[in-house]
């Protein structure tokens, strides 16, 4: 993955360097419906191209078919399945079967019952594949999570379909602590919903340090949906706050975020959410457009290279968050001195991380 470039003050190119400088690549304009959000009325929605951009050297992070052949390949180093299991999982993954349901029975099989004991063959897998994440981790994935984390911690909630542990390997780095929450903890969820627990990630499909919570389908969560307080709390975010897709490809069809967030709420047409996304084929990404409209969702272009997100999402959360610094609450005034001099702080101390 490119390093991302730093966002420059462009200057009026002098005659003879015109030029020279009219080949230069111009930064994605910011969105106005977008920009102008507060940190408290954004959700953020993290797919497998954040994580493959901050650790874009482990194939399991990459997509559901990398992550089902780094688990398949982990559990033939181990000698857990047989040749013929072995063969069938590998010919159900060059047929491009339904991916969840191949994850779904290969975690199955290696999770097998003696009596009313479960082994902990998926356990091992799962740490074989996102062994030592933390040394993995690249430069211009680290400025993506440091946004992220930016407008975390100025009011935004977070949730991922990834099971990796990126984002709070990163942020304990910077001194925050975030915790990991999966479906399976009603109590936590509900919290998370009701936004009394901002500084945690719901990993929708659960996380690798808690192999018991990884669930890939809504059946595997029915105490969660058959919950009317907490599933109202969690579709109601869909209805009242922006979500903003980074890294996504088809998480508004995966079945559990469509279970959340999707199923039970009207009138969807009706509300602003944002996918980024890279500008290929004109017409592939005016398709895209369309389909994503009915969801309530506008489909905008980060730039022309994926290397382009993080610089778009640096400048997107400065946007946003130096807004909410300079006002107290819901735009009223000023904030008073000592709250300006934190907020200069904080930027302060982003900054320091930027140039380190």
């Amino acid at each position: 993955m490119a390093s991302v470039v730093a966002v420059k003050t462009e200057k009026r190119p002098a005659a003879d360097s015109q030029d020279a400088d009219s080949n230069a690549k111009k930064p994605r304009k910011l969105l106005p419906s977008l920009k102008t959000k507060r940190a408290p009325e954004l959700v953020l929605v993290i797919g497998t191209g954040v994580s493959s951009a901050v650790a874009p050297q482990v194939p399991a992070l990459r997509s559901w078919k990398g992550l089902i052949q780094a688990l398949l390949d982990a559990a033939n180093d181990f000698d857990l399945l047989e040749e013929e299991e072995s063969r069938r999982f590998q010919k159900h993954m060059q047929e491009d079967k339904n991916l969840v349901h191949v994850a779904h029975d290969l975690i199955q099989k290696l999770s097998p019952r003696t009596g009313n004991v479960r082994s902990t063959f998926f356990k091992d897998c799962l740490y074989e594949v996102f062994d030592d994440l933390e040394c993995k981790m690249e430069h211009a994935g680290k400025h993506l999570l440091r946004s992220v984390l930016q407008l975390m911690e100025s009011g935004a909630l977070v949730l991922t379909t990834n099971f990796d542990n990126l984002l709070e390997i990163y942020a304990a780095h910077q001194g925050t602590k975030l915790e990991s929450l999966d479906l399976t903890d009603e109590k936590k969820v509900l919290e998370w919903a009701q936004e009394k627990r901002r500084l945690s990630v719901l990993h929708i499909h659960g996380v690798y340090t808690n192999p018991s919570g990884i669930v890939l389908h809504p059946a595997g969560y029915q105490n969660v949906l058959r919950n009317t307080e907490v599933m109202r709390e969690i579709q109601k975010l869909y209805e009242t706050k922006s979500f903003v897709f980074l890294g996504c490809g088809r998480t508004v069809d995966d079945t559990t975020f469509q279970a959340l967030f999707l199923e039970a709420v009207k009138h969807k047409s009706d509300l602003e959410h944002f996918m980024l996304v890279r500008r290929e084929d004109v017409g592939e990404f005016k398709k895209l457009r369309d389909n994503m409209l009915d969801k309530g969702i506008k489909v905008i272009s980060y730039g022309d290279e994926y290397a382009d997100l993080p610089e778009y999402f640096e400048r997107l959360a400065n946007e946003i968050c130096n807004r909410d610094v300079s006002t107290n609450g819901w735009g009223s005034p000023l904030q008073t001195e000592e709250e300006q001099q934190n907020g200069f702080n904080t930027q302060k101390s982003l900054l320091q991380d930027y140039h380190s």
